[in-house]
């Protein structure tokens, strides 16, 4: 007899719940409510779901890149990036996870130091997505695509400038908190294509042009590509989080060599023509080329 897909809903309802009751995080962002620190009265609960449905043979790929780049933030005071790759919302909770199964003091403090950029719909859509989310400690923007979709509403011009007002006045700040975050010795964790890919939709996969700021911004940097993952797009649902449908699975988390993010940009840069219309795609483009082969060589693995 089949047995029937659970959505995220139906399986762990009760769990989001009693996650909600715990919930502390802003209902609504401003300015002022960027940087939230993990509720870890919270990410137990998260803990147990990925205990559940993450299979034993899950793990870290390329270990010694992971702890390269740890020694680079921490033993010689480097500014540090990772870039990754996303499927799920299971996938930030992965790399903490991951880190903290792999047992030696460095990766657990490793992940004790990841802090997410997080759009500001994850406070805002539910309580239950926002309860979900507030595990994990985020820096939170408003992203160029909400402002579009609010540009493309029929509303008036004065709330259109009202709400690029406010995404000015969020970035803003969340920029100023990344910098203090750097200057405590934590890593922000990036997800350059801005959004969850989904399958079939190729340009949900397309890097931000956005990204190449950070890559001005950070000593260096790792990629991170994502193979396997225990939560599944719902195509009759696709928007709403909880629909997704919880699959067991084996997650394997990779990370590319240790990258110096000036030198990056600069080699990339330089092979762009010189009547290029948009340089900084370029630069994000290289990172999800790389990322794809990253992804690409595992999953050949794999099967």
């Amino acid at each position: 007899m089949e047995v029937m897909s659970e959505t995220l809903r139906e399986k762990y309802g009760s769990v989001f719940a009693e996650m909600a009751k715990l919930s502390k995080a802003a209902a609504k962002i401003d300015e002022n409510k960027v940087y939230e620190e993990a509720n870890l009265n919270t990410r137990k609960y998260m803990q147990a779901v990925l205990d559940e449905n993450f299979l034993p043979e899950s793990g870290l790929g390329n270990i010694e890149n992971f702890k390269d780049f740890y020694n680079k933030v921490v033993n010689e005071k480097k500014s540090g990036l990772i870039l990754m790759e996303h499927y799920t919302n299971l996938d930030l909770p992965a790399i903490l996870y991951l880190l903290n199964k792999q047992g030696e003091p460095w990766a657990k403090d490793f992940s004790s130091r990841i802090v997410a950029v997080a759009g500001m719909k994850l406070n805002e859509a539910s309580p239950a997505v926002r309860a979900f989310t507030e595990g994990f400690t985020r820096v939170v923007i408003y992203p160029t695509r909400s402002l579009d979709s609010v540009n493309a509403k029929d509303i008036s011009e004065e709330e259109k400038k009202a709400e690029e007002q406010r995404a000015r006045k969020i970035n803003f700040a969340a920029m100023r908190a990344m910098d203090a975050c750097k200057k405590r010795g934590q890593i922000i964790l990036v997800f350059p294509s801005g959004t969850r890919y989904r399958p079939g939709k190729p340009e949900t996969k397309k890097g931000l042009r956005e990204i190449d700021s950070y890559l001005r911004l950070f000593d260096y940097m790792i990629l991170v590509s994502i193979n396997g993952n225990c939560l599944r797009i719902n195509p009759e649902n696709p928007e709403d989080m909880l629909a997704d449908i919880v699959a067991k699975d084996v997650v394997t988390l990779t990370a590319s060599p240790v990258i110096n993010c000036k030198e990056f940009r600069k080699e990339v840069l330089e092979k762009v023509p010189a009547d290029d219309p948009d340089p900084k795609q370029k630069t994000i483009d290289k990172v999800m080329e790389i990322l794809e082969n990253l992804h690409n060589e595992v999953e050949s693995k794999r099967k």
